[in-house]
């Protein structure tokens, strides 16, 4: 897969579920970020992810480091139907920091509010070995580390679409 091919995937808004109107938790948010690396570890990237609660389905997902300008960009990435709804996250700052206070709730993981997304994360180190911390896969490049993301992104979307119809 190269660039070319990931600049032919459709809108990523397309591969998501639509809220019920009706129902307010449909856009609650469970926000997390996980550690990875591009070539070798000394080269940290965070994965930053926005989970649906509901339907299970990742809304958005960037890639950077661990600060409040690569959390505002995850924030401007989730689209804006979901932006409307409630977010639970842990404690880093930069979640406080970019999420308006009304539609931002900080829990441990003991309440089980981010309990989704911490699985998500599982998920996805168990599907793809170049996000698991002790491997010999591994990206090359940023590029790349971002494409394999987002074609599982595209193909778990559409996959949990089909089970919930």
């Amino acid at each position: 897969m190269d660039q070319k091919e990931v600049a032919q995937f459709p809108p990523f808004h397309t591969t998501l579920l639509a809220p019920d109107p009706e129902d307010a938790t449909s856009t609650t948010l469970e926000l997390d970020e996980i550690w990875s690396f591009v070539f070798k570890k000394a080269h940290a990237t965070w994965v930053w992810i926005a989970l649906c609660r509901k339907t299970r389905q990742v809304v958005a997902s960037v890639l950077g480091d661990r600060s409040k300008r690569t959390c505002q960009r995850l924030w401007e990435n989730i689209p804006s139907v979901y932006r409307q709804g409630h977010c639970f996250t842990d404690f880093w700052a930069a979640y406080a920091a970019v999420i308006p206070s009304n539609q931002h709730t900080a829990v441990g993981k003991e309440t089980g509010e981010t309990a989704h997304v911490e699985r998500w994360n599982n998920t996805l180190r168990q599907r793809l070995a170049r996000f698991v911390r002790m491997t010999l896969s591994f990206s090359k490049s940023v590029e790349m580390h971002e494409a394999c993301l987002l074609f599982f992104l595209y193909r778990y979307n559409l996959a949990r679409a089909i089970l919930l119809k």
